[in-house]
């Protein structure tokens, strides 16, 4: 079975850093590291988000996208006033969105400024946006981009809220998009979501309503590796343990790991 991990970072210290970062790590994540986990694993293909603190110089992960064409894409930060040319070598690279991770910053005005036109040239290109926003906010983002008829990856369940779980009015919101078939939910990060153990409580329930308001091919699943900040006791045989667990169902779990993130991302 072909199995796509859509949520990994790669980095190396001594990279230039985004002016503006919640935190830096102190150790190399580098695609050799990666590749042997995916060959250990058995997983066959790879999704690299751009890391927050790396801000918008993509050029790294472009760097590592073109060592391994077959096997790996990428997902990309952009200012709003991105030029045309600007994202042709984006895609040339292998990337196939754009990410906004909008933790603890402004919402976006997607009707103002360069942001019209950078909606329009996303849409030609089919490629998708990626939210990371607590559940409470996604209502914000998600429709009017779906509005725009952009696909829409949500990260890690929607971030519900550490104690409401799937009751989060924000995550209820959310489910009702499923609707537009423009909406996807990563399973990932699910120890994001609450300390404690919190959001690994919270989590099959959450999937549960996804699978039953978008359906399994609108679901996809993601390691979140190398597991920032949260190393010491997450790795990628759990994330895979917890989304069989998730995901009960051979078929669904066949279409959330390998069939609908294939065709998402472009391989």
């Amino acid at each position: 079975m072909k199995v796509v991990d859509t949520h990994i970072h790669v980095f190396v210290r001594g990279l230039k850093l985004a002016p503006v970062r919640r935190y830096v790590p102190d150790y190399d994540a580098t695609i050799d590291d990666y590749i042997e986990r995916m060959n250990r694993y058995g997983i066959t293909h790879a999704v690299l988000i751009q890391p927050s603190f790396l801000g918008t110089d993509n050029s790294y992960m472009c760097e590592v996208l073109r060592r391994h064409p077959d096997r790996l894409r990428g997902i990309a930060v952009v200012e709003p006033d991105v030029t045309e040319d600007e994202l042709d070598a984006l895609q040339r690279d292998g990337v196939v969105g754009i990410r906004l991770n909008l933790d603890s910053l402004p919402i976006p005005e997607f009707d103002r400024g360069a942001w019209p036109n950078l909606l329009d040239s996303l849409k030609r290109r089919d490629w998708q946006i990626e939210i990371h926003r607590e559940a409470r906010d996604l209502h914000l983002l998600v429709d009017p981009l779906i509005e725009a008829g952009i696909r829409v990856v949500v990260d890690h369940f929607g971030r519900i809220d550490d104690d409401l779980g799937a009751d989060d009015p924000g995550f209820r919101h959310m489910l009702t998009q499923g609707a537009s078939r423009l909406l996807w939910v990563k399973l990932s990060g699910a120890y994001r979501n609450g300390s404690g153990g919190r959001g690994f409580d919270h989590a099959p329930a959450a999937a549960r309503m996804l699978l039953d308001h978008l359906g399994s091919d609108r679901l996809i699943w993601g390691s979140d590796w190398p597991h920032t900040r949260h190393e010491s006791y997450i790795d990628i045989p759990r994330m895979r343990r917890e989304v069989e667990a998730w995901v009960k169902d051979p078929a669904d779990l066949e279409r959330v790991l390998g069939t609908t993130p294939l065709e998402l991302f472009k391989f």
